[in-house]
């Protein structure tokens, strides 16, 4: 399979049958290289409701008839607009046909912020995702703090590939995600949700360099990997 990473938090995965895309904040994201008009996705996981998550969710279905897979109060609310939703909770898993999906823990918040009307509409809890396809599995930690499960995560998974957020402020840290790549135990650890914003610059290269056993590994945009 190809996995392609479109900057901030946003990776598509391509198999043999199917296109998934993980939290497609594509406009107003200055780092993708992806335009909503072209992106192709028959699932959508969504690990959380922020915006800079969801981002162009709505846009992309609709237009491909995806299925989106989220947390549930994130999927009903999007079932509302219109939206073909699997709604899913955190320990909960689910095979469908492009894949297995299970949702993880996340600290962190949810919700949707319309700033023209001021209003924050709450989407439930953040999670990470575990897709398991083709023989692989990955883990997208979504947005997060770290946390002790994370032990527990990569015990109980062989995980061949994991997204790390790292900007700090808003989420783990480079210090703390090298924690987390530690204990996930992955085979390759890809930095993300870094540099979209001032308050989230980091060293990518600083990062990786620090995971020892070369497992750390710096995507550029519009880069792809094969699993």
């Amino acid at each position: 399979m190809k996995v392609t990473y479109h900057g901030h938090s946003v990776v598509a995965v391509e198999t043999n049958n199917h296109h998934i895309l993980f939290d497609p904040f594509l406009t107003g994201n200055s780092l993708t290289d992806l335009k909503p008009e072209d992106a192709k996705a028959d699932a959508i996981l969504l690990t959380h409701g922020h915006n800079d998550h969801v981002g162009d969710t709505e846009q992309i279905a609709k237009q491909n008839n995806a299925l989106v897979v989220a947390p549930n109060e994130l999927a009903v609310y999007l079932g509302w607009k219109g939206l073909n939703v699997h709604p899913m909770h955190i320990g909960g898993s689910h095979q469908f046909d492009f894949g297995k999906v299970k949702l993880t823990q996340a600290f962190h918040g949810s919700a949707i912020t319309d700033e023209e009307n001021k209003t924050i509409t709450y989407t439930g809890m953040p999670s990470g995702i575990l897709l398991t396809v083709e023989g692989k599995t990955i883990f997208h930690a979504g947005d997060t703090a770290l946390f002790s499960d994370m032990k527990l995560i990569g015990e109980l998974n062989h995980i061949d590939l994991a997204f790390l957020p790292i900007g700090d402020n808003f989420t783990m840290g480079p210090e703390d995600a090298k924690l987390a790549a530690e204990w996930l135990r992955a085979k390759q650890v890809v930095p993300v949700h870094y540099n979209t914003f001032p308050v989230i610059e980091q060293d990518p290269e600083a990062f990786a360099d620090s995971l020892p056993g070369g497992v750390g590994k710096v995507m550029a945009v519009g880069e792809t990997i094969e699993l």
